[in-house]
């Protein structure tokens, strides 16, 4: 691993910690708005490659 990936993975370790003590409590409800949103535009992107794949490979989309 490089100098650079161990930094960042050490300061994103350092951020994930400070937001775990500032949240408290409340903790596992941010955990579940960031997946939940990190879902939700996935989902919506493999769907619309999905549609345009679909949409190219249509016989009836001739140019």
């Amino acid at each position: 691993m490089s100098l650079f990936r161990m930094a960042g993975l050490a300061i994103v370790l350092v951020v994930s910690l400070l937001f775990a003590v500032f949240v408290g409590d409340q903790g596992p409800w941010y955990f579940a708005w960031v997946i939940g949103t990190v879902m939700i535009i996935l989902i919506s992107g493999a769907g619309a490659i999905l549609l345009d794949s679909q949409l190219d490979s249509s016989p009836d989309n001739e140019v």
